[in-house]
């Protein structure tokens, strides 16, 4: 064995046994100063062979010891706190990671709260206002990267950035303000700036440093939301630092390079919002796009296109940092392009929101500023192309805010894509939107690149000289002939337009089978859309062409997502599939009730197929509900004009003689509810036994008798609705045998919701099914829920439960006499 570590051992072996065992505070005080100069801290230092030997093997076994030992009673064997603060500097003077270790772990295994926590949470602030946290990062830039540095080092990371929260749940009331998270990670910028003024100067004096942990702790911090406080710190000093500094730009550079594609869009969206202005970010990034293509997707398309609650200057200084290298600008072309080609989309115009629409809008003008006139020309055509089509899309809009964004794009782009052709200009009005949306649009030099002064940006319509005022006349021809223009116009009646709607498109299907096909396979939102709202109307009026693909639209309309946002989709998806349901009942009922209990379906998807069964089933157990239908096709050649179509003066004639007549007996003024047959009674065990069937068997993603219980009561519901619905029919009896079997395997679940369902499912049996067919032929399951109801009235918890549970025993109390001789004592 290497005598050096033998050597070591023995000492430390020894140490550890008389700190655990001695309590003579002299012989403790003794034993820990001949340690102390392992570290290099006495006159008498151990040779630099035996204190490497003890810092890579047995500093950590020494901290967890004199964390062990740690008591009131420990700390009281010297006066004046000695022997406490030669305990801490063992912590604050030794390798700072094994420090830093173990002050986390024993502050994450202390009994909360305790005297030994709080000890070691102070110990902790102490450590961090040290500065020891730099001394913990400075030395993972100094070592070897292998397995085991790895390790060490993923786990420095998850405790360096996640202390605030590590500790948080911990101390909590408890909570040291060293430890929160807007002291603690401007702290945690300073130290990363101390370990890169440490790094370039190992770079000065020929030292190769790794500064991938740095990244790695910048970037989880602002994964985390931190990165105003730690960019806050780091910004500023580095914008200092790398003014007219190679080797402090490079190590910026560098930096950024090695933060995690993970983190790289938190890391770039906190940098952009930091920096004062593109000159900075170009120094603090360099070509950072060019390098990396998540850091080129997040720069060019996630920050322009998709996060549109950044502010104007961070704009600014995003397109101008992509302006100010010559390696840069054709992403600002690009860039220029695809703005443009979303701000002229039809679809963008209609669907997103306008905020985003004015956001497009400044990025474009703030493009064709930095952009030069050669770079412009060599995509004139297609550039011109997008734009004349965009402008047609936004003046055909019927909103305001929109049309203006469209003339001061058209304004500005025009004069700049085409500058020798007529000036493009609209009656547009001047206001803060306006001078604001101009004044980005200012050409403005780039630092790196073959920018030529472009052409002076055309006025806006509404800012036209005196000149040329004067020279049209418009508005002096007008003042001058403002009476006779009047007195000539006064036998003309304005066109009543208060009761116009929206133009609708030609793209409405007309059959059933039109709609189908643009619900799966159409790309055009506008037919999609179309097809959406018609299909309830479509289906209700052409019953026979419904049940030819009734199964294929319930499939459709189940699985159906919203590509676009539709007013009401829900409402919209959920009466179609009504429709077609109540259209063709047997086969869609079965078909939805087996999708019930099929695997790969969404808990939201589950639910709205009890819905549907359930509107579906009422619809179809509502009495006149045939002629109803009827008169939804077109009228016959008896029909009669409704009362909304009597003319004025004949409802106001009515009206009068209604007032002066007198009347002795009064009948009913209603119409009498439309008698028919209940179309129901024929398929209601379509929609009850299949939804029975499988309820105790879970599948892979659903299980009703564990943790769904959310539907487990839905379907309780689901089940006494379509008992209610189905009083009086054949099948009444067999549904309510079931219903109430149902309800005994259950009746002691425990969520309340499932108890409420099964409540109502019983009131439900006890009202649908006549009273002799109820002692005939369930005269046992009346006596289990008779003793059940009663049990959940007195002792249920909720109550909710017992109100249910009295209501469904006065229902029974109706049966007192028929069930006097069935009851027992």
């Amino acid at each position: 064995m290497d005598p050096v570590a033998s050597a070591v051992r023995l000492a430390v072996q020894e140490a550890v046994h008389i700190l655990s065992s001695s309590e003579d505070g002299g012989h403790i005080i003794s034993t820990l100063r001949s340690l102390r100069r392992y570290l290099g801290e006495t006159e008498t230092q151990a040779p630099t062979e035996e204190q490497e030997e003890f810092s890579r093997t047995h500093f950590s076994t020494i901290l967890r010891c004199l964390v062990g030992k740690l008591s009131p009673d420990w700390l009281d064997l010297l006066p004046d706190g000695q022997l406490e603060e030669l305990w801490a500097s063992f912590f604050l003077e030794g390798p700072a990671d094994q420090a830093f270790l173990v002050l986390m772990e024993s502050i994450e295994g202390a009994a909360s709260p305790s005297f030994r926590l709080m000890k070691m949470a102070q110990l902790l602030a102490r450590f961090l206002s040290a500065g020891r946290i730099a001394a913990v990062m400075e030395e993972q830039c100094g070592q070897q990267v292998g397995p085991a540095s790895r390790l060490l080092q993923e786990t420095l990371l998850t405790r360096v950035v996640g202390l605030p929260d590590r500790l948080g749940n911990r101390l909590q009331r408890e909570m040291l303000a060293a430890f929160f998270p807007q002291n603690y990670f401007p702290l945690l910028g300073e130290e990363v700036l101390r370990v890169l003024q440490a790094v370039v100067d190992s770079l000065r004096g020929g030292l190769d440093c790794s500064i991938s942990f740095l990244s790695q702790v910048l970037g989880k911090a602002c994964v985390h939301g931190r990165q105003k406080e730690i960019l806050g710190v780091l910004v500023p000093r580095l914008t200092v630092l790398t003014q007219g500094n190679c080797l402090w730009q490079r190590v910026c550079w560098r930096l950024v390079e090695r933060v995690p594609d993970r983190a790289m869009e938190a890391m770039l969206k906190g940098l952009v919002e930091a920096s004062p202005g593109p000159e900075v970010l170009s120094r603090l990034l360099g070509n950072l796009v060019t390098k990396s293509k998540k850091a080129q997707f997040v720069m060019t398309r996630k920050l322009l296109f998709l996060q549109y609650s950044s502010s104007t200057p961070m704009l600014q200084s995003l397109l101008g940092y992509l302006a100010m290298d010559s390696q840069r600008r054709p992403l600002l072309v690009q860039a220029l392009k695809e703005l443009l080609e979303t701000w002229g989309s039809s679809s963008a115009i209609r669907h997103a929101p306008l905020e985003q629409q004015r956001y497009v809008s400044k990025a474009l003008l703030i493009c064709l500023a930095h952009l030069g006139e050669a770079e412009l020309q060599a995509s004139r055509d297609e550039l011109l192309a997008s734009l004349m089509e965009g402008v047609k899309s936004r003046l055909d809009s019927s909103l305001l805010p929109v049309r203006r964004l469209g003339m001061i794009v058209a304004e500005v782009a025009s004069a700049r894509l085409h500058p020798e052709g007529p000036p493009l200009k609209f009656q547009n009005e001047e206001d803060e939107l306006t001078r604001e949306m101009l004044a980005l649009a200012a050409p403005r030099p780039a630092a790196d690149g073959p920018l030529e002064a472009g052409p002076p940006v055309a006025p806006v319509g509404g800012e036209s000289t005196d000149q040329e005022t004067v020279d049209g006349g418009g508005p002096q021809a007008g003042q001058e002939g403002s009476d006779s223009e009047l007195d000539s116009d006064d036998e003309l009646v304005p066109y009543d337009m208060s009761a116009d709607g929206e133009q609708r498109s030609s793209k409405t299907p007309a059959y059933v089978r039109d709609c189908l096909e643009a619900l799966t396979a159409s790309e055009d939102w506008e037919r999609w859309e179309a097809a959406l709202r018609a299909l309830e109307g479509l289906v209700l009026k052409s019953p026979a062409a419904t049940r030819e693909v009734s199964l294929e639209l319930a499939k459709v309309l189940l699985h159906l997502e919203e590509k676009t946002a539709v007013a009401g989709f829900e409402g919209l998806r959920q009466r179609a599939l009504v429709a077609v349901t109540v259209t063709d009942p047997a086969r869609v009922a079965e078909y939805l009730a087996a999708q019930f209990y099929a695997l790969n379906y969404s808990l939201r998807q589950r639910m709205d197929i009890l819905d549907v069964l359930a509107l579906a089933a009422q619809e179809l157990s509502r009495p006149g509900r045939l002629g109803r239908a009827a008169q939804r096709g077109s009228p016959g050649p008896g029909f009669q004009p409704s009362e909304a179509a009597v003319p004025a003066w004949q409802a106001v004639v009515e009206e009068r003689v209604r007032r002066k007549t007198r009347r002795f007996c009064k009948g009913s003024t209603g119409r009498a509810a439309a008698a028919g047959p209940n179309e129901f009674n024929a398929v209601a065990g379509y929609f009850f036994f299949p939804l029975l069937q499988r309820f105790d068997r879970p599948v892979v993603t659903f299980d009703l008798l564990g943790d769904d219980q959310l539907v487990l009561g839905r379907l309780a519901h689901t089940l006494g609705a379509l008992m209610y619905l189905a009083v009086n029919t054949a099948v009444a009896v067999l549904m309510g045998k079931a219903l109430l079997e149902f309800v005994w395997a259950l009746r002691f679940h425990g969520d309340a919701y499932v108890r409420r369902g099964l409540l109502s499912a019983v009131s439900s049996v006890l009202l649908s099914v006549p009273a002799e067919r109820l002692l005939a032929d369930l005269p046992d399951e009346l006596l289990e829920a008779r003793s059940w109801l009663a049990d959940v009235a007195e002792q249920d918890a909720d109550e909710n439960c017992r109100l249910l549970a009295v209501k469904a025993l006065l229902l029974l109390e109706k049966l007192r006499d028929r069930l006097l001789p069935l009851s027992s004592p």
